[in-house]
């Protein structure tokens, strides 16, 4: 059995090498040592805090094999964007151009660099081991971000987004930076990826200020926004299930979309509902549920759960002490499927 919980200071070692696993786009987990050693600090304050008011802070979940005591897994969930330095993205703006003379009418895309300051809550930084994934964990380590937002909603922002990984090869090769960000840097794209980690002032002295029009762009470079990387298909499905749909804004290194989702809109959130432990038993019988704890700050696992009351439940033994909870506690439970259909789509598409 997995369980998602959060962080501690002590597992900065293993933690650091289970993000080394990472591939390229993964902006988030492309940091160093010393980076990763203050978030989970932060990640800890976060978790201890007492006020409810999203001040920016992270909130780090791993996922821990229970059999073996190794991290198998991370998410996260950033209360805040901008701030102290700001939030970049470039904005797709689409505009009608006709000339009587010629008979001609172009819709003419183009790209504005966009900066945001007081922004919404952000879920990223989500890596699960290969040799993990399928039964049902990615989507355990996924969803239990909105178990934790249904937990403590103050926390976080009145709307969430997610920048889901564009187009980039093996070798690190972005078409969309190749087109635009290595004329105005000269740095290779896992360099400025890496980069923006550190600090984000190279961007606002650097980046274009004036409008990018893509009908200058190479083909390949057109062809990828919007887009993402093969590997990120199943989350960004995932995540447009729950509610979450894309927008008018693309990632300016990669050019992959951002997707977002009031939180109180997230089907997630609003399946994930609070019931009473009544039993601890040695076996149980039901369908399969996210269930959660605020024990140590916050606890997960997927698991069958026995309804044997109004509002109240049964689980295992193993699953009691994976949550740390006694009977007559309470617990939050979250189905792990989305209704399908329950959420309209809509989005960009470059031609």
């Amino acid at each position: 059995m997995e369980v998602i919980r959060a962080v501690c200071s002590r597992e900065i070692d293993e933690l650091f090498e289970l993000i080394g696993h990472a591939t390229y786009g993964m902006t988030s987990l492309q940091i160093t040592r010393d980076q990763l050693q203050e978030r989970i600090e932060l990640s800890e304050f976060a978790f201890s805090r007492s006020t409810d008011k999203p001040g920016g802070e992270p909130y780090v979940l791993v996922m821990e094999d229970l059999a073996t005591r190794r991290l198998v897994g991370i998410s996260c969930i950033f209360t805040k964007v901008g701030g102290y330095e700001p939030f970049y993205s470039y904005r797709l703006v689409e505009e009608e151009h006709s000339c009587a003379l010629l008979g001609v009418k172009r819709r003419i895309v183009s790209l504005h660099l966009t900066k945001i300051h007081d922004g919404p809550t952000e879920i990223g930084s989500l890596f699960l081991m290969p040799q993990y994934r399928g039964q049902g964990r990615g989507r355990l380590l996924s969803l239990s971000r909105f178990a934790l937002m249904a937990l403590r909603p103050n926390r976080f922002a009145a709307e969430v987004i997610a920048e889901m990984r564009g187009r980039v090869d093996d070798a690190g090769c972005s078409p969309f930076w190749e087109a635009i960000g290595r004329h105005f840097f000269g740095i290779d794209y896992p360099q400025a990826d890496s980069l923006s980690t550190v600090s984000k002032t190279f961007i606002e002295e650097l980046m274009p200020k004036y409008p990018i029009y893509l009908a200058l762009l190479p083909a390949d470079a057109r062809e990828v926004i919007g887009q993402v990387h093969d590997q990120t298909r199943p989350a960004l499905a995932m995540l447009e299930a729950e509610g979450f749909v894309r927008r008018d804004m693309i990632d300016i290194f990669d050019g992959g979309p951002r997707i977002h989702c009031r939180r109180t809109e997230i089907n997630a959130v609003q399946r994930t509902h609070q019931v009473k432990l009544a039993q601890i038993r040695d076996q149980v019988t039901g369908p399969p549920q996210i269930i959660a704890s605020d024990s140590n700050g916050f606890r997960a696992v997927m698991a069958p759960v026995e309804v044997c009351g109004s509002g109240q439940v049964a689980c295992t033994r193993e699953v009691a002490a994976a949550l740390q909870r006694e009977p007559d506690q309470p617990v939050w439970l979250l189905s792990p499927k989305s209704e399908p259909g329950a959420t309209e789509r809509e989005g960009w598409r470059a031609d």
